[in-house]
């Protein structure tokens, strides 16, 4: 038991694939000092019981109760951290009109650290308590702020990828809340990469800088190229919105003649640390351009069905090759909990597969490829898909991954699930887990081996 610290025995559930789950039936999950599974041993191996008994002897085991689940903790892979102060408000209005009547005044606000300090504060908590142990943030243009929501996620101990944006085009952004000199937010762009990475040798589970050109159409061709080399020169992540809606592709395509992914590609800003939001619109051959680049799509269903026009083929591109992961996209989704992602990406594929059109026949209204997605694919976004969009080993419960996991407790008194015989099958529980896990049944939340939510 060299080096283990500690030992979680429970029943939990973990991606192998996007079509098969591993179901662990009271097995031990042993971790080590750097908060990674080094072991994990089912009732049947030999030194099952070995390992039980000598941490119950060092009182480093930590047992499920009856009732109790093990799923690993969730990657939102797109999130606005300033609009948590407008979630849920004004979905119903048009994007540009949500967008200037609500969104870049109060993102303009963070300019003020208080400010910043406790909106920022209250969502990494709220999120924490959903499950997600793991979040790609976009701040706002202002270094201080921004850096402020690395520094929350730290102290926190949620995994944090966080970035300044940038959105210099003084046609395209409103005057009060934009880049007003390419060079500077540039220069400062660069410079909180390096405050970031000075973060994280004091930091357990991580914390990281992204690049985030806010999309191309907020960004001049400067910007954009001056991004796509400080994404290589200092090898970080970077995010984006990519053909999220009708407006935004056909701008794409009428100022430089090619498809948002493409204008992308040749900024250098699609890389295997590249994560791009929506993409709805993506072709067959902008798809093949992620896969060779190793980019992923940020799947965020519910905002989808608010603004991006149209429902995402989300299944074809990733049997195309294309790493896939969820994203709430806070405040265009309402919604904190990537649980609410996962039950709409099922929903919203259903649909798409099989129409909304009643006034055409059903081999007239549906897609016409396979289209739905199934609970399994869906919890595989959530996690392994997120762990392979961010080049991290996160997202399973299985060794040499960083046990990332959140208790779901079915029995609690005013949120309990109906699950009434100890023979029912547990992958109709997991399946249940997926669907009616509310806030209340998490009662504990793990990163990285340290628990930070009782």
């Amino acid at each position: 038991m060299d080096k283990i610290v500690k030992i979680i025995k429970g029943t939990g559930f973990s991606s192998i694939t996007a079509q098969e789950i591993e179901i662990m039936e009271d097995y031990l999950y042993c971790i080590d000092e750097k908060g990674m599974i080094k072991k994990r041993l089912a009732p049947s191996d030999k030194q099952y019981n070995l390992f039980l008994q000598e941490a119950k002897a060092l009182d480093t085991l930590v047992e499920l109760k009856k009732g109790q689940y093990l799923l690993p903790g969730f990657i939102d892979l797109h999130i606005h951290a300033p609009q948590w102060g407008q979630s849920g408000t004004a979905l119903d209005i048009p994007l540009h009109e949500w967008l200037n009547t609500y969104t870049f005044p109060l993102e303009s606000k963070f300019k003020d650290s208080v400010f910043a300090e406790k909106v920022y504060s209250h969502l990494v908590d709220t999120l924490l308590a959903h499950g997600t142990t793991t979040g790609l943030y976009f701040a706002t243009i202002h270094e201080e702020a921004s850096y402020q929501l690395a520094e929350i996620c730290a102290r926190k101990g949620q995994r944090g990828l966080v970035g300044k944006i940038v959105m210099d085009d003084l046609e395209q952004n409103p005057d009060y809340y934009c880049d007003k000199d390419t060079q500077i937010a540039l220069e400062d762009t660069e410079r909180f990469i390096k405050r970031v990475k000075a973060l994280q040798p004091e930091i357990k589970q991580g914390v990281y800088p992204v690049v985030i050109p806010r999309f191309v159409p907020s960004c001049t061709d400067r910007a954009l190229k001056g991004l796509g080399e400080l994404a290589a020169a200092y090898d970080v992540h970077v995010t984006s919105h990519c053909s999220e809606s009708d407006w935004e592709h056909g701008y794409v395509k009428n100022r430089f003649g090619k498809n948002d992914a493409q204008v992308l590609n040749d900024f250098g800003l699609l890389t295997d640390k590249s994560v791009m939001a929506h993409c709805n619109f993506l072709s067959d051959a902008d798809a093949l351009t992620f896969k060779e680049q190793g980019t992923a799509i940020a799947h965020c269903p519910i905002s989808n069905a608010y603004f991006a026009n149209s429902v995402i083929p989300i299944k074809k591109f990733h049997d195309l090759g294309v790493e896939v992961g969820l994203g709430t996209d806070l405040s265009g989704g309402y919604d904190p909990s990537i649980y609410s992602a996962i039950r709409q990406a099922i929903i919203s594929a259903r649909m798409l597969e099989d129409g909304v059109d009643t006034k055409k026949s059903p081999a007239e209204r549906s897609d016409k490829e396979p289209s739905r997605i199934t609970a399994k694919e869906a919890f595989y976004f959530a996690t392994a898909g997120g762990g392979e969009s961010l080049s991290l080993p996160i997202g399973r419960l299985a060794e040499n991954y960083a046990f990332d996991a959140q208790v779901i407790d079915t029995t609690i008194a005013h949120a309990s699930m109906p699950i009434f015989e100890d023979s029912e099958p547990l992958e109709d529980t997991f399946q249940k887990l997926l669907y009616l896990t509310k806030r209340e049944n998490i009662t504990s939340v793990w990163v990285q081996g340290e628990k930070i939510r009782k």
